[in-house]
């Protein structure tokens, strides 16, 4: 795999754009719903550091360890891209293996339990496995983010292992990570199981 290049990928409910600072006044919006940098086991942006962690993952991509996304609603009226919810990245990229981490995500909390996560969650998967060659996607999380290890739970990846006083949070305080993957093999149950999933969202809508 070659250096992974900016893209575009378009869902059900959302679309995953290129990160760009054009993004700031929206992302800001959505971190605000919610108040989602106050989750103390998180690493969600304060509005007023926005425009500096979006400089910090333009940088990241620039170096080529990472591909940041803003993530768009599509608006159910007219299909066409919406108001920005949040962010997510392909990140840890190892072109060699090739192998990425999906990483880095947050959305503002009225899109949480909407079929956003699962449908972004689909388009990264499906670009990692189908179009960029991986043979294992990662994932990573707090160990007492116990939403987050559901929700990567939910998707069909493994649990590999928990990282012991892996890494330091904002405030200092050294933490465990827990490290989930989905081989290439288990990918294509995987993918059935995020397409029911958003299957019996539409059937529940309509």
């Amino acid at each position: 795999m070659n250096r992974i290049h900016p893209i575009t990928l378009t869902g059900k409910y959302v679309v995953l754009e290129p990160l760009s600072q054009d993004h700031h006044d929206g992302l800001v919006d959505a971190v605000r719903d919610g108040e989602l940098w106050k989750l103390w086991y998180t690493g969600v942006p304060e509005p007023e550091g926005m425009a500096a962690e979006i400089d910090r993952r333009l940088t990241l991509q620039e170096q080529g360890s990472m591909l940041p996304f803003a993530t768009r609603l599509i608006d159910p009226a007219t299909g066409t891209p919406g108001a920005v919810i949040g962010m997510t990245t392909y990140m840890n990229i190892d072109p060699v293996t090739p192998r990425v981490e999906i990483g880095s995500t947050w959305n503002a909390a009225s899109a949480h339990g909407s079929g956003t996560n699962p449908d972004s969650k689909l388009l990264m998967l499906r670009h990692a496995f189908e179009t960029l060659g991986c043979p294992a996607v990662e994932f990573r999380t707090h160990w007492l983010n116990h939403q987050s290890r559901e929700a990567i739970a939910r998707l069909g990846a493994k649990q590999d292992g928990v990282l012991r006083s892996h890494s330091r949070t904002a405030d200092g305080v050294l933490r465990d990570t827990v490290v989930f993957s989905i081989l290439e093999h288990e990918w294509p149950m995987v993918r059935n199981g995020l397409e029911a999933r958003l299957a019996r969202r539409r059937q529940r809508v309509e």
